[in-house]
């Protein structure tokens, strides 16, 4: 199991943002994350990403309690297990798509040679051979999220993390951005991904959704899905053979 939670929490003074949230997946999941804001989604993402440290419960990442490590060894384990993709693309706006993607690498102590070759590999791999001269303002939005998604797989992680990936792009292009995404899954890469889009969350294989800081549950302890815009009780990521709950999804969810 790549991930196994048990009693997650985190409070920030009086409020509790993540209550108890026990969850596992498994080495080349495609999951996604569901709920309202204010549901507890993102605090769980940056537990996750080892970016916060819970107030209770354990986190098992690959077999490692990673609760008990010290904050170098968490961010060695950012760097080099975890990669991460924001809506917001997060690119250096004075830097090439070729150094945007090649960043990771020079923290982590690669060579100038190597680190040239890993990025212009990957951005061959993402279709951006021809635009890895270019800055982050003479790309298009779904350009600067291949490019994000490039840097996000440049230390080969075992883990992709994506907060809203298709929130700042077109329709069109947020498909693109889902293909890719899809194919990287259908290599062995896990994929965890936020999203308020069911049509996103239905290209997931399982969907967690949360409210109120909790991990929402059916009879018999089975996870709900979104599946075709309903929330769904049972254990068939495809929907197939689940029983509807009556649960109302917040607007912009269903």
């Amino acid at each position: 199991m790549l991930i196994e939670t048990q009693a997650l929490t985190k409070t920030y003074g009086a409020l509790c943002a993540l209550d108890g949230v026990s969850v596992d997946i498994a080495q080349g999941e495609f999951v996604a994350v569901m709920g309202p804001s204010g549901s507890g989604k993102s605090t769980f993402m940056n537990l996750l990403g080892c970016l916060d440290r819970p107030t209770g419960g354990t986190y098992h990442f690959g077999g490692t309690d990673v609760t008990t490590l010290t904050d170098d060894d968490l961010a060695a384990v950012r760097n080099r297990r975890i990669g991460f993709v924001f809506q917001a693309f997060n690119l250096l706006p004075r830097a090439s798509a070729l150094e945007n993607v090649e960043l990771p690498l020079l923290y982590a102590g690669c060579s100038r040679q190597a680190r040239r070759a890993r990025a212009a590999a990957l951005l061959d791999m993402v279709g951006l051979s021809a635009r890895r001269d270019h800055t982050p303002a003479q790309l298009s939005g779904g350009e600067q999220q291949r490019v994000a998604i490039a840097r996000a797989l440049v230390n080969a992680p075992v883990l992709l993390l994506a907060d809203e990936p298709t929130g700042a792009l077109d329709s069109r292009t947020g498909r693109e951005i889902m293909d890719l995404l899809t194919r990287l899954n259908d290599g062995g890469l896990t994929i965890v991904l936020v999203t308020h889009d069911a049509a996103v969350a239905r290209r997931a294989k399982r969907t967690l959704y949360f409210r109120d800081g909790a991990l929402l549950r059916g009879r018999d302890d089975a996870l709900l899905r979104v599946h075709d815009g309903a929330l769904l009780r049972g254990r068939d990521g495809a929907g197939q053979g689940l029983t509807a709950v009556r649960i109302p999804l917040a607007a912009g969810v269903a």
